[in-house]
């Protein structure tokens, strides 16, 4: 089988750069729908619109559900028609994206994705993440091409809260573990073919820009400070991770992820925060050197990125639990299936009851 890298047609990262997406817009359709979230049309919708105003390109904005699902998407099939659509543009965060894309690829036009946020490696990609009604993981939806183009405004970014940013670290800290794990494995990745070399050395650039700049993102955003750490921490959580991830593949922590999504108790957590947890699990399944384990671990904590099941909410869950957990994460349409060995749901489960203790070691919490 053939290796395969694939991208976004061009991504753009800079201060102040949502005020020109009218000017990007018009490249690819007559009329846009704008979909954001309630909240989002409130704090950016002023800005969107002067964005257009200059603009050949018409509008119309479009309030998302709240859950990328089937029902959601034809939804949105049905306002793009019935509006004269041809062209979708996500602005907010990752479900907006994922149903955006889904939306554009049923109805054959081009989709925009714009970030308010830099919480996970969704933007880039050619694949939406699918979920029922309710919220819990059904399936990946891959998609004949990447977006059209990826508008990362940094100040709007370090101004989110930074919660957001630190989720899209742990995010993308399981990139170049699952590449890795893909490559050792022989895996078929999400772009439809063998891992890269490019594909592994951007995995390896996410990694170690998240390991130099991580925390001192985290600081100057907390001081309201737009650094160049910050700059290259969102670049690591969007275009890094979302190239790494594609084109390197997915394996065992968002397996796990899409695991802990049965689990009501874990609902309040963000996607990246669940993700770091699966990391964790992963280098278990592993049985990952100590030294790099401890290197995550104290990363993780570092940031605030939850190590145990406690920190997930879900600290008084049971055995069964945790089993129904990890019988969700071996299904055969998620990604445990890319690791170098065979992973079972009892292998699983232990991983899982394993990186808490460690995570509740490193804390002190024995």
């Amino acid at each position: 089988m053939a290796k395969v890298f694939i991208s976004p047609s061009r991504y753009v990262q800079g201060a102040g750069e949502l005020r020109h997406l009218g000017s990007y817009a018009e490249k690819y359709g007559k009329k846009a729908m704008l979909l954001v979230s309630r909240g989002g049309k409130s704090r950016f919708g002023d800005l969107l619109e002067e964005s257009f105003r200059k603009s050949d390109c018409g509008y119309m904005f479009e309030v998302f559900q709240g859950e990328c699902c089937k029902k959601e998407i034809r939804r949105l099939q049905e306002r793009m028609e019935t509006e004269g659509c041809d062209l979708i543009i996500g602005v907010g965060g990752g479900k907006i994206f994922d149903t955006a894309k889904a939306a554009a690829y049923y109805q054959r036009t081009p989709v925009l994705i714009c970030p308010t946020i830099a919480s996970t490696d969704a933007p880039c990609s050619a694949l939406s993440v699918i979920y029922t009604e309710e919220g819990v993981f059904e399936e990946y939806l891959f998609l004949d091409a990447n977006p059209n183009l990826v508008l990362m405004d940094t100040e709007i970014i370090a101004r989110s809260p930074v919660r957001l940013t630190v989720a899209g670290m742990g995010d993308a800290l399981a990139t170049y573990f699952e590449a890795r794990a893909c490559q050792a494995s022989g895996a078929v990745t999400c772009a439809g073919g063998k891992v890269t070399g490019a594909a592994m050395s951007l995995a390896k650039l996410c990694f170690d820009t998240l390991m130099e700049e991580g925390v001192k993102a985290k600081l100057a955003l907390e001081a309201g400070a737009c650094t160049e750490a910050v700059e290259k921490i969102v670049e690591a959580n969007t275009l890094l991770s979302g190239l790494g991830f594609e084109s390197g593949g997915l394996a065992g922590a968002h397996a796990i992820h899409n695991g802990l999504t049965v689990l009501e108790e874990c609902h309040g957590m963000y996607h990246g925060e669940k993700v770091a947890f699966g990391t964790i699990a992963q280098l278990v399944l592993e049985n990952a050197p100590a030294k790099e384990l401890e290197e995550i671990i104290d990363f993780c904590i570092e940031l605030g990125l939850p190590v145990t099941l406690k920190q997930l909410g879900a600290e008084h869950i049971t055995e069964e639990q945790i089993f129904a957990v990890a019988e969700a994460a071996c299904g055969e349409n998620d990604t445990l299936r890319n690791m170098p060995f065979e992973v079972t749901p009892r292998t699983a489960a232990a991983a899982i009851k394993a990186a808490d203790a460690y995570g509740r070691y490193f804390l002190g919490e024995n």
